[in-house]
């Protein structure tokens, strides 16, 4: 795909790409999507977005074989050999030429990944939602060939509508988005300390008290600043039946993260009696990890178990994300009842009794068909047998895990936490701490060399992550991931090839107007604009405070 090839700029980049042969594919109002009787909803999500974007209407039909300017045809292209077997259906062939555009795929997720990629053939206005001039005239594909299939079959966007809750459309949102840009997780971090944004019939305090805090703090966490405003919300169980059916409309799985033992305050503020003390507490309204811990009880274990069935209800999948990360164990280690604990059950650590609740989760989800999920913490008091593992305190964890067996998906913070700043520059945006550029994201490398080479099949991908301490609205979440989501998506779909950094950046500013047509506010490559950037740019540099340096605290 070099320049000198006038090759479309794709996003992220294909497998193979060249240019084809004949006319060009002439897509105009009145056209008809022909497609294998199993690709219809792929079909009919592509003719709406193309009616919105263009004012034509657009016929769908089943029909092999049919003449028409667009075609899905369902057969294994032979690419898919080359993705990993979980995500062989995802790939896909895309032809232009003599007049038609076809896509080839063997599931109706590599039609759907076929035509996002065709979409990036058409201009910019093609992701408006209606056209600027009015109905649109014809628009040409030019001849091109297109053999495409994921590097991984696990490609994840992580968010945190815990510390900030997230309104349902930006949810949409990112969804759409992180499906344009073929990823196919939606992580949704959906209980921490400062909130609770999941209904459980049966625990109703857990949203009357656990989905609202006091107050938020103002600028960094260390300031000891606070806005005395109350912050909160939550998701109603039709909210989130909408966000699940309209993610899997574009083959994004939506993961729900219940954090158990620890990152529980929201719930013991509702249900004292699930705490160590018995003592009342508030949602926490700083950032940072609290001692509050769940105590383990039978009681509580049935209560967490409960939680599990109804959040699972809501979550069809075959992961279940139950934290473990960051669980102090003080209050355990003044607690009688967890030393009998540890006594009956032959355990010399409080961290092993991390371990025993992690492992009732395993056997509990494992019950429903569900597999438990995990930050690498739950390494250290024994992984349960089956649980994936997500590396996010570096590599080493996820080195561990796959050498051991466990699936792994690498998330680590140094590399693809979207909530520390682009760069080291005071005019960046109040963030957890600095820097992770566009290009450090775009560097890295999810199978590290030191995972024996029988075990890098337990790779199963990787995720980026937007915790939401310093992230208070939308806005602000679309500045930190994009254009850095791009860069992640470009990683985790696609083959190193022997280009560097500034081919990717090349198509990267042109993909950079399919985002400005959807109205993403993103962070140009050259820095914030002044909308966007805490300080003024012309403010002498002694006079802006840095920012503050040192590893983050309280992540995930």
């Amino acid at each position: 795909m070099s320049p000198e090839e006038d090759l479309p700029a794709l996003l992220p980049r294909p497998l193979r790409l060249r240019r084809g042969a004949g006319a060009p594919a002439r897509l105009a109002d009145g056209m008809t999507i022909a497609h294998d009787p199993s690709f219809g909803a792929v079909a009919r999500w592509f003719r709406r977005e193309l009616e919105a974007a263009t004012g034509w209407d657009v016929r769908t039909a089943e029909a092999a074989g049919a003449e028409a300017v667009l075609e899905l045809r369902r057969r294994a292209p032979a690419c898919a050999a080359e993705a990993p077997e979980r995500a062989a259906g995802e790939a896909y062939e895309l032809v232009v030429g003599d007049g038609r555009a076809v896509v080839t795929a063997a599931e109706p997720a590599g039609a759907f990944y076929g035509l996002q990629t065709l979409r990036q053939l058409l201009p910019g206005d093609a992701y408006r939602k209606a056209p600027p001039g009015g109905r649109t005239g014809e628009m040409l594909l030019g001849a091109v060939a297109v053999e495409d299939a994921p590097r991984f079959s696990w490609r994840g966007v992580h968010l945190d509508v815990g510390r900030h809750f997230m309104p349902k459309g930006f949810v949409m949102k990112l969804i759409d988005l992180a499906a344009m840009h073929k990823c196919n997780v939606l992580h949704l971090h959906l209980t921490e300390d400062q909130g609770w944004r999941v209904p459980v019939a049966k625990y109703p305090r857990l949203i009357e008290v656990g989905a609202w805090r006091r107050e938020s703090p103002v600028g960094h966490a260390d300031d000891g600043v606070f806005d005395g405003t109350p912050h909160g919300g939550f998701y109603s169980r039709e909210d989130l039946g909408e966000i699940v059916a309209f993610a899997a409309e574009r083959h994004v799985t939506v993961l729900p993260e219940v954090d158990m033992p620890g990152h529980m305050v929201a719930a013991i503020a509702a249900y004292p009696e699930l705490g160590n003390t018995g003592e009342p507490v508030e949602v926490l309204t700083e950032w940072g990890i609290s001692e509050h811990v769940l105590n383990l009880e039978e009681s509580t274990i049935q209560f967490c178990r409960d939680v599990i069935d109804e959040v699972a209800e809501l979550f069809p999948g075959s992961y279940f994300h139950v934290g473990g990360d960051e669980c102090p164990t003080k209050e355990w280690e003044a607690s009688p009842r967890a030393a009998a604990l540890m006594a009956e059950h032959g355990l010399i650590s409080e961290r092993q009794l991390q371990g025993w609740f992690t492992a009732r989760m395993a056997e509990h989800l494992e019950s429903r068909g569900r597999r438990l999920v995990g930050w690498d913490e739950i390494l250290e008091g024994g992984a349960p047998p089956g649980a994936l593992v997500m590396s996010w305190r570096g590599e080493q964890g996820g080195i561990e895990a796959a050498t051991a067996g466990h699936d792994v998906v690498m998330c680590p913070l140094q590399w693809l936490y979207l909530d520390w700043a682009y760069a080291d520059d005071p005019a960046e945006p109040v963030a957890i701490c600095p820097a992770t550029s566009v290009e450090r994201v775009w560097s890295y490398e999810p199978v590290p060399d030191a995972i024996p080479a029988g075990q890098r099949h337990h790779v199963l991908g990787t995720q980026c992550q937007l915790w939401t301490e310093y992230v208070p609205t939308p806005e602000r979440a679309e500045y930190m991931y994009f254009p850095r989501l791009s860069a992640f998506a470009e990683m985790a779909w696609s083959r190193r090839s022997g280009a560097g950094f500034s081919e990717f950046e090349g198509r990267l500013r042109a993909h950079l107007a399919r985002l400005s047509a959807l109205g993403v506010n993103y962070r140009p490559l050259e820095g914030p604009t002044p909308g966007q950037a805490r300080t003024w740019k012309g403010r002498p540099m002694e006079q802006v405070t840095p920012p503050r340096e040192g590893p983050p605290a309280g992540e995930p």
